[in-house]
């Protein structure tokens, strides 16, 4: 006699694949300042993070990062950037005092013939107050370059950016051909402040060999529930 109970039977379900989120890469419609915090000391995700994002350009990157910020993220290693999917010339310009990393990042960000400028600041000095992050902010936006601070050691200080993010290491992805090899790079990804949009949280996953730059960064719902996030949703707004 056949029995209609599920009772005692075993149903598996379809695993749900998981949704990424598209993310707006810096473009002619968003060039701004955005601010990076790593999540602890000698986290080198933050800069992880923002290789990920740069777009492909001709145009050269205008790099600028103050004693304190090489000694605690170290320097820019050519080898990695390319491993990044960098393809563009990076301008590196080291300074002592993080009021000439402003100075040349205002001069930088009022610069149409760069890509993007970057700059790394340690810790919350005086000089990079709220005025000076607004400076930066009104140049980008007028030039139309895509502007970056990498704030090592930053508590979460006020600052005019239009987007702000704290990016923390995970493991890495498993390696496709040796599994005692580290994989794609992994990074806790919350964006606590940004113009227009609530804040979220996820896990980044970076595929530098994506044949379009704005999927090589990826972002899923940390979210157990089986909540992900939407296939359209942009986690970038406009600087308008």
């Amino acid at each position: 006699m056949k029995s209609d109970s599920t009772s005692g039977q075993v149903i598996y379900l379809p695993k749900r694949k998981k949704s990424y989120a598209r993310l707006n890469v810096p473009n002619s419609g968003n060039a701004t300042l955005t601010d990076v915090l790593p999540r602890a000391p000698f986290d080198p995700s933050g800069t992880g993070f923002v290789l990920a994002r740069l777009t492909p350009s001709e145009r050269p990157v205008l790099w600028v990062q103050d004693r304190n910020s090489r000694q605690e993220n170290g320097h820019l290693y050519t080898p990695g950037l390319h491993a990044m999917g960098l393809t563009q010339p990076v301008l590196h310009v080291t300074v002592s005092h993080p009021r000439d990393v402003l100075w040349a990042m205002e001069e930088g960000a009022a610069c149409a013939g760069l890509s993007a400028v970057v700059g790394e600041i340690h810790g919350a000095p005086a000089v990079l107050s709220f005025t000076a992050t607004k400076r930066l902010a009104l140049r980008a936006e007028a030039a139309d370059v895509p502007v970056w601070l990498i704030r090592s050691g930053d508590p979460g200080t006020l600052s005019a950016a239009r987007e702000r993010w704290r990016i923390g290491a995970l493991a890495s992805e498993a390696h496709p051909h040796d599994p005692q090899a580290p994989g794609a790079a992994r990074w806790d990804v919350s964006l606590f402040r940004a113009r227009g949009r609530a804040p979220g949280r996820w896990v980044g996953h970076h595929d530098p060999l994506a044949s379009n730059a704005t999927d090589r960064l990826r972002l899923v719902s940390r979210s157990r529930d089986g909540a992900v996030a939407s296939d359209d949703q942009q986690i970038s707004d406009s600087a308008r």
